[in-house]
């Protein structure tokens, strides 16, 4: 195994490690996604909502409920990833750059915490997508899954970035609350008018809702959604990874030894001794 390999696996080790430590993050996981997947169904009507994929023209006619529900999915476990990786980055700020100057490759940092990404969207996606099935069967949860764990990878990616280029907390927290909040709320057909609109082609997460749609309620495989939401995941990514290498950067500059000149201070001469250093002869 060579080193840098060695290095990523240490830092990712102790990645999850801090995220499994985070409490808070862990209640959120397990209170936090079934308590809004149930309030959904039980708050949304169940009459019939036309929902448009827009890279086919395909109009669903999808249950209300059920659309809300996997709308209300896409923002917990969005806002949840977000958290974590911002709460992570923000938190290992300082240590990180310590480990920089200590020498520890930056790019072994950086990998690990897209690791460490990966790790946290596949539980809580996973997990998600198991309440869902619960209360109703989707067409294929499997492809449903996916299309969760692409929101979760774009907005952990933006926490990455805000984690790496806020700093203050409360500032990072509040952007992804908002950013989510709008986001979902422009999309969800029951709660905007505007869900048909072209705006919703520029918003984070458009790809995923489009892909948890169709695989939600029909048998198409919504490979442009996946690829809309990829295209977002890895800009955020890139993001991310560019503002974590500017915020570990040393600032130290080399030192550089100048030599002054000054007067030549001459070797005092020991008496009874030769010029060769030995001793004189009685």
């Amino acid at each position: 195994m060579s080193n840098g390999v060695r290095l990523f696996l240490i830092a990712t080790r102790y990645g999850l490690v801090e995220h499994a430590r985070n409490r808070f993050a862990m209640l959120l996981v397990a209170a936090f996604v079934p308590l809004l997947i149930t309030l959904v169904r039980v708050a949304v009507t169940d009459i019939e909502v036309p929902f448009r994929l827009r890279d086919t023209g395909l109009v669903l006619r999808a249950d209300g409920n059920e659309l809300a529900q996997i709308s209300g999915a896409l923002m917990a476990v969005s806002l949840i990833v977000g958290f974590m990786m911002f709460a992570a980055t923000f938190g290992s700020g300082a240590f990180d750059r310590r480990l920089s100057l200590a020498g520890y490759p930056r790019a072994a940092l950086g990998l690990a915490k897209i690791a460490c990404l990966v790790v946290a969207s596949v539980v809580v996606c996973a997990y998600a997508t198991a309440i869902i099935c619960c209360y109703w069967s989707p067409r294929q949860p499997v492809l449903l899954a996916a299309a969760l764990f692409g929101a979760a990878m774009t907005y952990g990616a933006l926490g990455v970035a805000l984690g790496a280029l806020l700093r203050r907390e409360v500032e990072g927290m509040f952007a992804i609350a908002m950013i989510s909040c709008f986001d979902m709320a422009v999309q969800n057909p029951i709660a905007s008018i505007g869900a048909d609109s072209d705006l919703v082609r520029w918003l984070p997460s458009y790809g995923a809702m489009q892909a948890s749609t169709a695989a939600g309620f029909s048998d198409a495989t919504p490979f442009a959604g996946f690829a809309v939401q990829l295209t977002w995941f890895v800009a955020s990514a890139l993001v991310g990874l560019v503002a974590f290498h500017l915020r570990t950067r040393s600032s130290l500059r080399p030192v550089m030894w100048i030599r002054i000149p000054g007067p030549r201070i001459r070797r005092p001469r020991i008496p009874g001794s030769g010029k060769s250093g030995q001793s004189a002869k009685p």
